[in-house]
C-alpha cells in the first residue's frame, strides 16, 4: 500500500481530492502514509480518526489527511472549516468520505479497497471520475511496478 501511495503522489495534481473507501484495517492509513512519506515527509504519520483531520506543510505543498470514520453527523464538517481546506493548492486525502456525503468536493479519484478472499492480500479499484482524476489515472497505470 506504502508503494501504490506513493505512485498515487506522484500523479497528483495540486487541488486533487482522492477518497479512500474500505473496511477497518483495508490499508487506507497505510496509502496516506506512502503517500506523504514520497513527498518527503519524515514525521508521524497517524490516522486522524479522534480529530477528523491532519495537515501536512511538504516543501510548496499542502496535503489534508481526513478520517471520517467517527463523524456522526456531516454537518459537523461545517463547523470545522471543510470547505476552507479544498483549495487550489491543496490535496485533500480522504477516508470514509460517504460519512461527509453533501459536504465534501467531488472525488477527481477514488480508491477502493477490498480484502482478497482466502488470502493476506488487498485489491485495490481506483477509478477516475473527472479530466484531472483521468490524467492522474493515466500517470497511475504508466508505472508498471504497481
Amino acid at each position: 500500500m506504502r508503494k501504490l501511495g506513493g505512485v498515487i503522489a506522484d500523479a497528483s495534481e495540486p487541488s486533487s481530492v482522492i477518497y479512500l473507501q474500505g473496511d477497518l484495517g483495508a490499508g487506507k492509513t497505510t496509502l496516506v502514509r506512502g503517500f506523504l512519506r514520497s513527498l518527503g515527509y519524515l514525521g508521524h504519520v497517524r490516522s486522524p480518526t479522534f480529530n477528523l483531520f491532519e495537515v501536512y506543510q511538504i516543501k510548496t505543498k499542502v496535503i489534508c489527511h481526513f478520517d471520517l470514520y467517527r463523524l456522526t453527523n456531516p454537518e459537523e464538517l461545517i463547523y470545522i472549516g471543510i470547505s476552507d481546506y479544498f483549495t487550489e493548492k491543496n490535496i485533500c486525502l480522504i477516508e470514509w468520505p460517504e460519512h461527509g456525503k453533501g459536504f465534501l468536493q467531488p472525488a477527481d479519484l477514488v480508491c477502493k479497497f477490498n480484502f482478497i478472499p482466502g488470502k493476506r492480500g488487498r485489491d485495490v479499484e481506483i477509478i477516475a471520475t473527472s479530466s484531472k482524476g483521468r490524467r492522474m489515472l493515466k500517470k497511475i497505470i504508466q508505472k508498471k511496478d504497481v
